[in-house]
């Protein structure tokens, strides 16, 4: 096999350096995209099951269908992860991403578009997680904001399909970073609700329960239903319901849940501290159970970037 990095685009593995799609790709002219990501821990896969079901249910609920199976597709992003990996330094872990278009779209295409069908466009790709950016949240924790900008939704676009749609989020983002360059947006729902951030899911803890807005409203984060796991094994409730930026302000404890850094502490919102503003003992203990399970000690690969 090729000595450098592959990724794989319409059924063929190809160097990384040779990788494209057509500027009347779907997904350039309709941001039309759907999306899944695994990480590795130790160069090994994580929980790739439940991404790849995931992914799928995205692919039927949008009506595009990939050319290859579900266990075609795991078998690609294992090999995809085997022979990327290699190239990596020992401390340094992948996040492997699938995304699928519906293909090229005919009336930007011209003549190349006449009379073909569409056919959707595949790609698998790896890259080195960018563990530094995360760093703060484990040495001050997280900053979120609520900006102006409201979660689209379930009416309009179900949150349950893992999409690249997402004016909305870059929107967000400006606006929160004139608050705080480093903070990341928390949107809420036309009701006020507190939804999701845009790689992330939202928890907050009080009273010995970790509370999660409900499953109508948010993406299902595959990270945050391992944190349901282990929360149970720390004797920890977890209940899905509605609440507000009133109930995070006085929590005991926030949280982000996501694939690529796991779960991070949350220790501000819109300014204001989260119970002392301090890293507290229940997300130290969530991470540490994480880390358990998958043979590393999460906090000091992220500390050490």
């Amino acid at each position: 096999m090729s000595q450098e990095e592959l990724v794989y685009l319409n059924g063929q593995l190809i160097p990384a350096n040779q990788a494209s799609i057509a500027i009347y790709d779907a997904a350039v002219v309709l941001g039309a995209t759907l999306t899944d990501m695994e990480r590795t821990f130790n160069h090994q896969i994580f929980q790739l099951d439940q991404h790849v079901e995931r992914f799928y249910r995205s692919c039927k609920f949008a009506r595009i269908e990939p050319a290859e199976s579900k266990l075609e597709t795991q078998n690609i992003i294992e090999e995809l992860v085997k022979h990327n990996s290699q190239f990596l330094r020992p401390d340094q872990e992948l996040g492997c991403v699938q995304f699928i278009s519906p293909g090229e779209f005919r009336a930007y295409a011209g003549a190349a578009g006449q009379n073909k069908e569409m056919n959707p466009t595949f790609c698998i790709h790896t890259f080195p997680l960018p563990f530094s950016i995360w760093h703060h949240f484990y040495t001050e924790g997280a900053h979120v904001v609520t900006p102006s900008i409201r979660h689209i939704p379930p009416e309009c676009i179900d949150p349950k399909i893992k999409c690249r749609s997402r004016m909305h989020w870059w929107l967000a983002d400006k606006e929160t970073h004139l608050v705080d360059p480093k903070a990341i947006s928390l949107c809420l729902d036309l009701q006020g609700n507190v939804a999701e951030t845009s790689g992330s899911n939202f928890l907050m803890y009080k009273a010995g329960t970790i509370w999660s807005p409900t499953s109508r409203n948010i993406l299902p984060g595959v990270s945050s239903q391992f944190l349901r796991q282990l929360a149970a094994e720390l004797d920890i409730n977890w209940i899905e319901k509605d609440f507000q930026v009133y109930d995070v302000i006085n929590a005991e404890e926030a949280f982000l849940a996501s694939t690529p850094y796991c779960v991070a502490p949350v220790t501000k919102i819109n300014g204001l501290p989260i119970s002392n503003g301090e890293i507290g003992p229940v997300f130290k203990a969530l991470i540490q159970k994480w880390g358990k399970r998958v043979e590393l000690d999460l906090e000091e690969q992220i500390l050490r970037s």
